[in-house]
């Protein structure tokens, strides 16, 4: 094929490239777990599955074995449309965002975090009426990066002006103005928070320590030496380009 009949597919492999790479950038555990969120609510639009297959359901997954559940339910986040939509932006902004400022470098320390975070979220769901845990622990994510970045300043829908640790408690307020349930958005701050205070606040007090350590076997998976030690990373409160939950460092 030559001459203009080949343009046409130059130009598309030339997107497909692009469009690859700009993928492949993509941080690892934010790139599978993105990913893994759209492929099941494609599956699920496509009725190659149902969301009675993926929910949380602790007689199910205990006295049937379906363990799959325990993973499922964190990948659904309904079908597609505006809820859907909101949530995977925060999901990949914010996931994003800590992956490459506070644990770059240390993707097993974010691994471990989300096990702890989804190990939490599934003791607790086994005294709460939720099938479905992915926005809990999106908000989980976004309020992790709050407390990180206390004097940044945010943007929600041109409307609100506050600073970073109120995102999580305008999300819940917009949440409810939705008609959706808080306890959600309560159950992502509460095992947020708990991560935050075990990580960052109690080992600096007096008498205090760590007391989340990183398995080593996921350490020996997931970190890689820096290409470059002298590598100086972007800050996590980077412009993501979106209007709701854009942020500004104070005086900058």
């Amino acid at each position: 094929m030559s001459g203009p009949e080949a343009a046409p597919a130059v130009g598309l492999k030339m997107a497909y490239q692009s469009l690859q790479q700009e993928y492949l950038q993509i941080p690892l555990v934010t790139r599978a777990y993105t990913t893994a969120c759209v492929l099941t609510t494609a599956a699920v639009q496509l009725e190659i599955i149902t969301p009675f297959q993926l929910y949380f359901n602790p007689e199910l997954i205990f006295k049937h074995y379906q363990v799959w559940r325990l993973i499922t339910n964190f990948l659904f986040f309904g079908t597609v449309g505006f809820n859907f939509l909101f949530n995977m932006i925060f999901l990949y902004r914010y996931c994003r965002m800590l992956e490459e400022g506070s644990f770059r470098g240390r993707t097993a320390d974010f691994v471990f975090m989300f096990l702890f975070g989804g190990f939490l979220m599934t003791i607790f769901g086994l005294f709460v009426n939720l099938v479905f845990l992915g926005q809990a622990f999106t908000i989980m994510l976004v309020y992790i990066w709050s407390r990180r970045n206390p004097y940044v300043r945010m943007n929600f829908f041109g409307l609100l002006n506050f600073q970073a640790p109120f995102l999580p408690w305008v999300l819940m307020g917009f949440s409810l103005l939705l008609g959706n349930s808080i306890i959600v958005d309560l159950l992502g701050i509460a095992v947020g928070h708990i991560y935050y205070f075990l990580e960052d606040v109690f080992p600096n007090q007096p008498g205090g320590g760590r007391l989340l350590r990183t398995p080593n076997i996921l350490k020996v998976v997931f970190d890689i030496p820096e290409e470059d030690p002298n590598y100086n990373p972007l800050p996590e409160d980077r412009p993501g380009g979106f209007n709701w939950g854009e942020g500004q460092r104070l005086g900058g």
